[in-house]
């Protein structure tokens, strides 16, 4: 279920917080965040966000294309290796 429009997109506060200062400060860092329930806004575009995924943190360019999405959705948990049994059944 989609959130309320009314109450607008959620975003962690202390993310705010650094991208304000990662803006004033002109620098291009990676901004280390662990909310990947946190909505993309506008005023991220042009930063570099390091996504943790569990394991370590993925960096993430932030273009006009993701603004809406989410933080997680571009910063994937799981590794897949394929299907090992399609595999085995092409080698015979």
């Amino acid at each position: 279920m989609a959130r309320s429009v009314w109450k607008g997109p959620f975003v962690d506060q202390y993310i705010l917080k650094k991208a304000d200062a990662a803006r004033a400060s002109g620098r291009k860092d990676v901004i280390k965040i662990w909310s990947r329930r946190s909505t993309i806004l506008p005023q991220f575009v042009g930063l570099n966000f390091g996504v943790y995924n569990g394991q370590k943190f993925i960096p993430v360019l932030i273009s006009e294309d993701m603004v809406g999405h989410k933080f997680g959705e571009f910063s994937p948990t799981r590794t897949y290796y394929g299907h090992m049994a399609d595999k085995s059944a092409k080698r015979s």
